[in-house]
């Protein structure tokens, strides 16, 4: 196992730290909306690239153990003298958050986990992958011709934007992909497992979920206090798995009451 330097990109000068970890498929500029508001409250918010997405280095393994050593290292190299981190995490990012609260309590504060369990998810992304390497970056000279080509496959709209942010011009002049889509591919199934852990995480947490989304259920939540004793559970109405962008007001209000306690 080898932790990697992680990019991130910050917002606020000043303020005690507040760190987003994306999911599969982000990077940490799809927080960026969020980030001005949590920055104009007084935070300094770390907004991070995990391995193999975004600007963060590219690595051959990607897995909830390797993330949590690479947080490990972020919270070391910019958070050495600081003891009052919180920290928020969507997706997989919040799986690798969960799993480093339990590993690392100490460089938690409190956290936020979004739309996401501790448990095992069936793999749902085939249709994704298959869609992103069907594109022929030979063949294609704009982001709106990517676009049309994903329509054929993707025929959500804001999917397909948020799938497009990880276009970037290649050295070549070429359009291609910023994240590992080899490795994240070959290693898709891993994001779905179920978390071990060795001990529980007791400091607070807040679960978000959305009220349209299946990812955390009813029945999940006996398990989840098992780990997490202090955590409480909050619904956001008219939102599915992308509770931050389907509902942003709703959302932001149910963190910032969680932060500010």
């Amino acid at each position: 196992m080898r932790e990697v330097e992680l990019h991130s990109k910050i917002i606020g000068e000043e303020g005690p730290p507040l760190v987003v970890l994306h999911g599969l498929f982000g990077m940490g500029d799809n927080w960026a909306s969020h980030a001005r508001k949590w920055s104009n409250m007084g935070f300094q918010v770390h907004l991070i690239d995990l391995r193999n997405h975004g600007r963060s280095p590219h690595m051959s393994s990607h897995s909830y153990s390797d993330m949590v050593e690479d947080l490990k290292l972020y919270f070391e190299n910019k958070f050495h003298d600081k003891s009052s981190v919180k920290w928020i995490g969507h997706s997989m990012g919040g799986k690798a958050l969960m799993q480093f609260a339990c590993k690392y309590p100490k460089y938690v504060e409190k956290m936020v986990i979004v739309d996401i369990g501790p448990k095992h998810y069936p793999v749902q992304y085939s249709e994704i992958l298959e869609a992103m390497n069907s594109l022929d970056f030979n063949q294609l000279s704009s982001r709106a011709e990517a676009d049309r080509a994903l329509e054929e496959q993707i025929l959500d709209w804001g999917l397909r934007q948020f799938i497009l942010k990880n276009l970037e011009w290649k050295a070549d002049k070429k359009l291609g992909w910023k994240l590992n889509l080899k490795i994240i591919e070959s290693q898709i199934s891993r994001i779905g497992e179920e978390l071990a852990f060795e001990s529980n995480f007791s400091g607070p947490v807040l679960f978000i979920r959305g009220m349209n989304s299946q990812y955390i259920l009813d029945d999940d939540w006996l398990n989840i206090m098992q780990i997490f004793p202090m955590a409480n559970l909050d619904s956001i109405s008219g939102a599915g798995h992308w509770v931050h962008s389907e509902n942003p007001s709703e959302f932001q209000d149910s963190v910032n009451d969680f932060l500010l306690i």
